[in-house]
């Protein structure tokens, strides 16, 4: 049985993570996350809440591939998708989550950013079935 957990590292600007994909007690996949930092799960401006969730795979209008975290208390519309940033001016996210291959500052606004995010976006994509639960620890 196919598994995600989220371990976060929360701030002040934004949320760093680490999602692990596991098949049984095997990790198989581990990309980095970013999202807002929490503010008590408010629409637009925070990360949601620590919890486990069912998540499905889509296609976005756009033709992007994606995932949707169903049932969170009080949201909807709550996406893995690519995107870079998560504090700063031009900010990739709304409450979603950005999955990368790795931190760095891309910005040079101080805080790290994920980059490679297609490529992380396109591996998971591959690891996870139509349907998994999430683990956000």
């Amino acid at each position: 049985m196919i598994n995600a957990v989220i371990s976060r590292d929360d701030g002040k600007r934004q949320t760093r993570g680490c999602l692990y994909v596991f098949d049984g007690d095997r990790s198989i996949l581990n990309v980095k996350t970013l999202e807002l930092p929490y503010l008590n799960n408010q629409k637009s401006i925070s990360c949601i809440p620590p919890d486990t969730y069912e998540v499905r795979k889509i296609i976005r209008p756009n033709g992007n591939i994606a995932f949707e975290v169903m049932n969170v208390p009080g949201r909807t519309n709550i996406l893995f998708h690519s995107g870079n940033y998560a504090s700063g001016v031009n900010v990739d996210t709304e409450g979603c989550i950005l999955p990368g291959m790795r931190f760095a500052d891309i910005n040079a606004d101080g805080e790290l950013d994920v980059v490679q995010s297609v490529r992380a976006m396109e591996l998971l994509y591959d690891a996870l079935p139509d349907t998994f639960k999430l683990h956000i620890l």
